[in-house]
């Protein structure tokens, strides 16, 4: 079952439902990310509980450095 997705804005399709965790893992993203789903931010701790449904819009941020 595909579910279909944004992404920071951009359209994806999943092949398979995955969790939070699973989804930044296959992105090589993991330290530092800050996530939400549907405009409400997702603690880190629930990243590997919370599953992605079709057509939900998830901002991922990483935050920058510098000065």
């Amino acid at each position: 079952m595909s579910i279909s997705v944004t992404i920071n804005g951009e359209k994806q399709t999943l092949n398979e439902t995955v969790s939070i965790a699973a989804l930044l893992e296959r992105r090589g993203q993991k330290a530092g990310i800050a996530v939400a789903i549907n405009g409400e931010f997702v603690p880190k701790s629930q990243h590997a509980s919370r599953i992605l449904k079709d057509a939900d819009e998830i901002e991922i941020v990483a935050p920058m450095q510098g000065g």
